[in-house]
């Protein structure tokens, strides 16, 4: 009765915290915000211009007063101050009035993070406003959001490819039986394509168009049907813009290493895997969930590489707040589930 009442008078949320994104559930309502955890920052005035959508906008295109900043890197913080003020202005965001309690948060976090990225995550919630800061295991809520049966005794087994980690867990009974964390993911490949022209082609395009590179045309596999973009760059040589042609075959050539990382550390999880759960995985498969399971061709990749079927979760993107925030909604059942 009285955890019914404090939930009553609190607004009890959950929240992926990415690198490249941040997303908030709010309990009884769904997913309410979605916004790119960027902060622009006027260097001068040391003052919070833009957070979110708006800051993303300013990427590659302030003057040297204000900059742009991830305050985020690989999963974890980078920036504590930085990070603390995004998370308040989102919170602010969602909340239209102030809670009479302290929300209840519940954060993704990367798997294998140490004891003090974890501190640093909870204080900056906490001086964002947040109450009682639990943390999830990002794969294991990408796994409650896909539908898993992680509270039976069958292994199911998550590839979660976000902007700063991939994570790879094999999960059953509510605990992670094997993870791994490699901090190879969209950021990576981002830059991979940035490198990649700057060499090949020698052109230098934004951090921005090379992420719209990646989703319009990047693929782990060739095509069906090969396509091409023109984008807009500067030439290294004369600093003179122009537009460039493009193909998927070159970009698919640009990210091939850190796609081959992805790879790897999913060959590696089976490999380890105890017995009885790698059969469980072995029959039904395995899923992709983050923004990199929608990089074209990358579930033929996988299925190729380890021969097993490959589900991609019903939109990837959510999947992890979606995940936490079922969680927050029954969250006596899911009580085993927290990192700390």
């Amino acid at each position: 009765m009285l955890d019914r009442l404090l939930s009553f008078l609190s607004k009890d949320l959950a929240m992926d915290l990415g690198t490249a994104n941040t997303l908030i559930y709010l309990r009884g309502k769904g997913i309410v915000l979605n916004e790119p955890s960027v902060v622009a920052i006027d260097k001068d005035k040391q003052q919070v211009v833009a957070v979110g959508h708006e800051a993303k906008k300013l990427m590659g295109r302030t003057g040297e007063g204000i900059v742009a900043i991830r305050p985020l890197k690989d999963g974890v913080i980078a920036d504590f101050e930085v990070t603390s003020v995004m998370i308040k202005t989102f919170l602010s965001r969602v909340l239209s009035r102030r809670p009479l309690l302290r929300p209840k948060l519940v954060v993704a976090v990367p798997t294998g993070i140490t004891s003090v990225e974890k501190r640093a995550v909870i204080e900056a919630a906490e001086q964002a406003g947040a109450g009682k800061v639990h943390l999830i295991e990002e794969p294991m809520a990408a796994a409650i959001g896909t539908g898993l049966p992680i509270d039976q005794p069958v292994g199911s087994m998550v590839v979660d490819i976000g902007g700063g980690t991939t994570e790879v867990a094999v999960i059953s009974m509510f605990a992670v039986a094997y993870s791994e964390s490699v901090r190879v993911a969209g950021d990576e490949a981002n830059e991979a394509i940035l490198r990649y022209l700057q060499r090949e082609r020698q052109i230098m395009i934004s951090e921005v168009m090379a992420e719209n590179i990646k989703i319009r045309i990047g693929s782990a596999y060739p095509l069906d049907k090969p396509v091409k973009m023109e984008i807009p760059g500067k030439e290294i040589l004369s600093g003179i813009p122009k537009t460039f042609t493009i193909t998927d075959e070159e970009i698919r050539n640009a990210i091939q290493e850190p796609v081959e990382a992805i790879v790897e550390s999913v060959r590696r999880a089976l490999e380890k895997t105890p017995p009885e759960l790698a059969a469980d995985i072995g029959q039904n498969g395995f899923w992709l969930a983050g923004g990199g399971a929608l990089l074209k061709g990358l579930d033929r990749l996988l299925h190729e590489a380890t021969g097993l079927k490959v589900n991609i979760s019903e939109d990837p993107l959510t999947a992890i707040v979606r995940g936490a925030g079922s969680v927050i909604e029954h969250f006596d059942y899911f009580r085993d589930v927290f990192v700390n």
